[in-house]
């Protein structure tokens, strides 16, 4: 009798054991089946490749972290918040995947150390700038590199995302550069990298290779701020005179980037978007200055949830939502973000970022009249083409410049002289605002050659 007394209390304990194990489990799997009938991956049962953040969907209506000891998404407020996120939003988020990039990568990539005197330097006040080239873009890259370079004081460090096949191209021809310019930039080149999810949809959005500039915060996590630019830009003033822009941001400004257009009555977003937008015109991408920490800390205001997200959450879902309604890929997605962050992005003027629409229908840059171009934008391949002489011409009077020549009698005034032959255009006719920030530039160096820079 006493045996059969125990034997009962032991099933009734394990009983009440099983049922608490079972109601402790149930959500936990149940947040996840979903996630196996929409084609996703638990990461509890099949390990990510440890390069790219890996973005799934669920319906449970909850933000959450996979298991296996990855933190929740706010975990000083777990149960609260997630209990306000928007039930319509079908969506699993976690940071596994850019933190193992370094260790995948780091083999890949190609970086020239600069001579130690360069480092020293350097190890405070060098300037980073990014560049994303994929496809024909080569020889457009290296003159942007190159338009850089000719003009800026500081030194640079050149960050290089490029498809595997160029990465060889730009090390010989960046390591052909004069020593004398070689002592002032280095650079790194790094393969194009997305998350592994959706991996083509991101390679093909927009251009080829284009929103790789939306991970640099989460690749390029040593570096705290970041000139990010478009293949066709070119220099004419130093680069640290945007960087210096970094100076002005308020306590909330993590981003800088130029209107997409001063004229609303032919602007683009206003007339056509199916999407928000920042301001009255959006901004546009070419030129984008980024303090690379706050965009890695700050919680995101969105239209998907009432939760906040953080960067490496915020942009897979984004793309699936607005996917079918962006024209302009990455930039796009840039203007839904800082139209619901708008105390977030700093506003620089149309002369940092001076495209074709600031003169193809007359001038429209007032900053431009007034001080010149400082950086010329020559977006839809305007660089190669007849439909923009002026902005070829100052394409390739740089292409052609050989580094240590006197930059008067081989840049400024062939450009000149070419620029005349442009005024039939109203480009041309607005192509003394190109040259009036260059001639600049080039008296400041001369000046600094005098003096022994």
């Amino acid at each position: 009798m006493r045996c059969y007394l125990h034997a009962l209390l032991l099933c009734m304990v394990f009983a009440v054991f099983s049922v608490l194990y079972v109601f402790n489990q149930l959500p936990v799997a149940s947040s996840f089946e979903s996630q196996y009938e929409d084609g996703w991956t638990d990461r509890r049962t099949k390990k990510s490749s440890g390069r790219q953040p890996q973005f799934g969907a669920q319906g449970t209506g909850h933000i959450v972290r996979n298991g296996g000891g990855v933190p929740s998404l706010f975990a000083h407020q777990e149960h609260d918040r997630t209990r306000t996120t928007n039930a319509c939003l079908k969506l699993h988020i976690t940071h596994q995947g850019y933190d193992d990039l370094d260790e995948t990568d780091k083999s890949r990539q190609r970086e020239k150390p600069a001579s130690a005197s360069v480092q020293e330097a350097t190890r405070d006040e060098r300037l980073h700038l990014a560049v994303v080239a994929c496809g024909p873009r080569l020889e457009e890259t290296l003159t942007m590199l190159k338009s850089a370079l000719l003009f800026s004081a500081k030194p640079l460090h050149f960050h290089i995302f490029a498809e595997d096949h160029l990465h060889g191209s730009f090390g010989e021809s960046l390591d052909l550069w004069p020593s004398v310019f070689q002592t002032r930039f280095n650079y790194t080149t790094y393969p194009i990298t997305f998350p592994s999810e959706n991996a083509k949809e991101w390679k093909k959005l927009f251009k080829p290779c284009a929103s790789q500039r939306l991970f640099l915060p989460l690749i390029l996590k040593d570096v705290d701020s970041l000139l990010y630019v478009d293949t066709d830009i070119l220099f004419l003033q130093p680069v640290e005179e945007i960087w210096s822009l970094l100076s002005l941001f308020n306590s909330t400004h993590l981003a800088a980037m130029a209107p997409e257009h001063e004229e609303p009555r032919i602007a683009w977003y206003n007339r056509f978007a199916r999407h928000p937008y920042y301001g009255k015109t959006g901004v546009n991408s070419g030129v984008m200055l980024m303090n690379m920490t706050r965009i890695r800390e700050k919680y995101f205001k969105n239209d998907m949830t009432s939760v906040p997200l953080k960067w490496v959450e915020l942009l897979m879902p984004l793309l699936q939502k607005y996917k079918l309604n962006i024209t302009w890929g990455d930039q796009d997605l840039l203007n839904i973000i800082f139209h619901h962050n708008p105390e977030s992005l700093y506003v620089f003027p149309c002369q940092w970022n001076y495209r074709p629409d600031h003169c193809i229908y007359g001038s429209n840059c007032l900053e431009a009249e007034q001080e010149g171009v400082f950086i010329l934008h020559g977006n839809r391949g305007v660089y190669h083409d007849d439909k923009q002489p002026a902005f070829r011409a100052v394409y390739e009077a740089i292409q052609k410049y050989t580094f240590g020549d006197n930059l008067v009698q081989s840049l400024l005034l062939p450009l000149e002289a070419k620029l005349q032959e442009t005024k039939h255009t109203y480009c041309g006719r607005a192509s003394h605002m190109f040259t009036k920030r260059l001639k600049r530039s080039i008296s400041i160096l001369q000046q600094e050659t005098i003096e022994g820079r």
